[in-house]
């Protein structure tokens, strides 16, 4: 048995133990990812390894015990940085703090106190960057001639393209980059992905829910395709815990008598 074995295994537990809240906060302020990636990439794990097993049923007629694991799948997702620690003396920084292989590859604040995330990863971009942004004496400046120069530079061309990006609205600066055809993406807030023209389009995006309590919305589908299938909702509205209890149990095969024990007993619990 290892040390933590009785630990509570949860999302923010695991996201400590396992490396990732360093990596996403600055330097002595390990914060939590913004969402619960470790219990949903450990259900996509599991659901992996049941697919797998099935199959291989259908080959062999014989099935498999499948775990999935949080801790582990933190860890696997922490890989890519515990491959840069093994061929580095230095402490891994944490992602507020790495040095880019990209001399633009960060977020801009705009003129509307808003933010705009701007990468900047070939020299076509780079050309169609300064041109889109009228500032062709960056593209002549030999200083700025590669990415290497750049980066070699780049606390003053990034001080001088924080100036430039300020002068424009985070609506203007999204219209020139998406014109430009650079690597680029507002900074969105959940709210406004309801109204995101992508997420609405098609049957691949959101799709109308209506929870327990009436309240009506859109939330994420599965985000798979698969032929013409639709991964649309099965229950809508989603129903209340128990709701259907006694109708099941009715379909396992057991009497009133027998239903009225189980909740008497706090086995099930329904209204």
């Amino acid at each position: 048995p290892g040390p933590y074995e009785k630990r509570h295994a949860m999302d923010e537990i695991v996201q400590m133990m396992g490396g990732l809240a360093y990596m996403t906060g600055p330097s002595g302020q390990p914060l939590r990812a913004g969402a619960s990636v470790i219990d949903i990439s450990g259900g996509m794990f599991a659901a992996m390894g049941i697919i797998t097993a099935l199959y291989e049923r259908e080959r062999s007629g014989k099935g498999k015990f499948v775990q999935s694991s949080l801790y582990e799948t933190c860890a696997f997702i922490m890989g890519q940085h515990m491959a840069y620690a093994s061929q580095n003396n230095d402490s891994v920084p944490p992602m507020p703090e790495r040095v880019s292989a990209w001399s633009i590859y960060r977020i801009f604040d705009t003129k509307d106190d808003d933010k705009v995330f701007i990468g900047i990863i070939s020299e076509k971009h780079w050309a169609s960057f300064c041109d889109s942004f009228d500032r062709a004496d960056w593209e002549q400046n030999e200083n700025y001639s590669t990415n290497n120069k750049r980066i070699e530079h780049r606390d003053t061309l990034l001080k001088d393209i924080e100036d430039h990006i300020l002068k424009f609205t985070k609506e203007e600066v999204v219209e020139i980059c998406e014109e430009a055809r650079i690597p680029f993406a507002p900074i969105n807030r959940p709210e406004e992905l309801f109204e995101d023209p992508h997420l609405n389009q098609g049957s691949y995006g959101l799709v109308e829910t209506e929870f327990p309590n009436g309240v009506k919305t859109k939330m994420p589908r599965t985000p798979i395709l698969y032929g013409n299938e639709k991964f649309d909702l099965r229950l809508n509205p989603a129903k209340t815990i128990g709701q259907h209890t006694r109708e099941i149990l009715h379909e396992l095969g057991y009497n009133e008598d027998q239903i009225a024990q189980l909740k008497k007993t706090g086995i099930v619990n329904f209204e």
